[in-house]
């Protein structure tokens, strides 16, 4: 209920956005008619279209996008027709005699005297497929929560919600614009002039849709001016986060959390044929919830490797449930190639449709659940560290199944480059997103939504600002180099930088090369880069590019990719 707010609060706040400009002129064009018969059902049928076509082109990738394309080119024509017709009488007349003829009754009935709602609900689903609603912070976390979760009724749900929340902001504005025009006619007799002028603004909406001002400069200046209050309006409503709560110590009981939930929802094994819970009944499980580009899953796992080769043989199964962030992590081939990269040979579920994250209640990278021989969740830890107690839950649990004579000690990895623990720095820069859904702390202007743009880095950063230099698209998820020699430059603190990174379609390797604070890395070099601070993109994956040999200083960060077409995902910090 909470999201579902949320979600019409941020349909409402589009009325502020100058992104709905190009709209509006439609909206109003038939502000002197009856509301119930002609504006109602025109916003009904723009918000079932907004919401069909921002499903689709949240859950079923660029081909819905594409068509989407040919939606607008008809609704362009559409609409630019119904404008040449409130233009002129004449026009109207030697326009619809073709339209007539072809038994295309949209233009025929919108010069009509008698009104109809199928036709006002026609010129609405044109409208909806023109509509680019600027993607601030509200609209950006329902697409991003849709291309996690994939298609389903609350997905449409949430969109539908979202565009009922603009259509009643842009109702209330269509009332109060049908009381002005018929205050209008009939104390000035300005009845023709009115409806001419109506016509001129939907030629000039169109004419702005079609050199895309709706989604570029007219985009960027709504984020400026309405992002704030979203931000504001996601943090008053949104519930603050669950703590995580660190496992039992040895003196306190181990309480029972639930019962392990099916696996049946898994799409791939790897190491295994499937599993259930009643095919480990006698076994103490660990289920580790982890996504191969997640430094914390990372950093976790040489822990999780131990305990599996070291209690293997003592009643304990570990089952890592792979549940991707990233829609590149959906591919079982990446995600085979991690697991060799990672020496993980104990079973892997593959998650892509967050079943069994839904089973778990999840909400953590990585997740640790302690399950005993009885398939009762005794324990949980979330995220990395007391690697020491959550061994001893499981030696607890493997004690009370029966199991004697178990080895003794706590397991020490040893790990290095990007396994290797973090450095402890509290104050070190936090992960950052480069796709627009989540991105925080950018100081290169505006960001441009799923087009391409020319940035220009600033001379100077503050501490956890970042820029983009160069042409590039940015995407939900992910920033795309269209042309050679792009930039990217971070000032950030920490011992570590990591970037997420991968080549593009086509599967060309990408050289890249960075500097610290203008200077080639030297022994501040990451595992993935030489001393040179050279390097290439050849998977898509985690990339180690800096770990500094002396503290955990302020830096400043530059990487220029000599190739185009790479994808940019996420930094983290060590």
């Amino acid at each position: 209920m909470l999201l579902l707010t949320l979600a019409f609060l941020g349909g409402i706040l589009t009325i502020l956005s100058p992104c709905i400009l190009p709209v509006l002129p439609f909206v109003f064009a038939r502000a002197d008619r009856p509301f119930a018969r002609n504006g109602l059902p025109m916003l009904i049928g723009m918000a079932l279209t907004f919401a069909l076509v921002a499903t689709l082109a949240a859950v079923g990738g660029g081909w819905a996008v594409r068509a989407n394309q040919f939606g607008r080119y008809a609704a362009l024509l559409v609409l630019a027709v119904l404008g040449l017709t409130l233009l002129s009488t004449h026009v109207a007349e030697w326009i619809s005699r073709p339209f007539v003829k072809l038994g295309n009754r949209l233009t025929e009935k919108a010069q009509a005297q008698e009104d109809s709602p199928w036709s006002a609900a026609g010129l609405g689903v044109a409208t909806g497929l023109l509509w680019a609603p600027c993607a601030g912070p509200i609209l950006g976390l329902l697409l991003t929560g849709a291309a996690l979760q994939g298609a389903s009724v609350e997905t449409t749900l949430l969109l539908l919600t979202y565009a009922g929340g603009a259509a009643v902001s842009l109702a209330l504005a269509l009332l109060v614009g049908g009381r002005v025009f018929a205050l209008m006619k009939r104390s000035l007799g300005a009845g023709e002039w009115v409806r001419r002028g109506l016509g001129v603004l939907v030629l000039c909406g169109v004419a702005a849709i079609a050199l895309g001002a709706d989604t570029g400069l007219l985009t960027r200046v709504s984020l400026a001016s309405t992002s704030g209050i979203e931000q504001t309006l996601i943090n008053a409503i949104q519930p603050a986060p669950v703590q995580a709560a660190p496992v039992p110590k040895r003196d306190q009981p181990l309480p029972v959390e639930g019962e392990l939930p099916s696996l049946a929802g898994a799409t791939q094994w790897f190491n295994s044929a499937p599993l259930s819970p009643a095919s480990l009944r006698g076994k103490v499980v660990l289920v580790d919830f982890w996504t191969y580009s997640c430094i914390n899953c990372i950093r976790s796992l040489p822990y999780v490797n131990a305990w599996a080769q070291k209690y293997r043989d003592h009643g304990l199964v570990v089952i890592g449930v792979h549940s991707p962030e990233f829609a590149f992590e959906k591919d079982p081939s990446n995600v085979a190639k991690a697991i060799k990269d990672f020496h993980i040979d104990y079973p892997v579920a593959m998650d892509n449709d967050y079943a069994i994250w839904k089973g778990f209640n999840n909400e953590y990278w990585p997740a640790h659940y302690f399950i005993d021989a009885q398939g009762r969740i005794r324990a949980h830890h979330y995220g990395e560290g007391d690697y020491a107690g959550s061994e001893d839950v499981i030696r607890r649990l493997l004690s009370e199944a029966g199991y004697k004579n178990l080895p003794m000690g706590y397991v020490q990895p040893g790990a290095s480059g990007a396994e290797a623990a973090g450095s402890g720095d509290m104050d070190r820069s936090p992960e950052t997103y480069v796709g627009y859904a989540r991105s925080e702390g950018f100081a290169g202007g505006q960001i441009a939504h799923d087009e391409n743009w020319h940035y220009h880095a600033p001379g100077t950063l503050a501490a956890n600002q970042w820029a983009l230099d160069g042409n590039w698209t940015i995407g939900p998820q992910n920033a795309t180099l269209d042309t050679p020699t792009g930039r990217i430059t971070y000032r950030f603190r920490g011992r570590d930088l990591h970037l997420v990174l991968g080549p593009g379609d086509r599967g060309k390797p990408v050289r890249f090369r960075i500097t610290l604070d203008g200077k080639a890395p030297g022994d501040d070099h990451g595992a993935d880069v030489d001393a040179e601070g050279n390097g290439i993109i050849n998977t898509q994956r985690l990339y180690q590019l800096v770990r500094q040999a002396h503290g955990t200083g302020e830096r400043v960060f530059e990487i220029t990719f000599l190739d185009p077409d790479v994808h940019v995902y996420a930094f983290t910090f060590g």
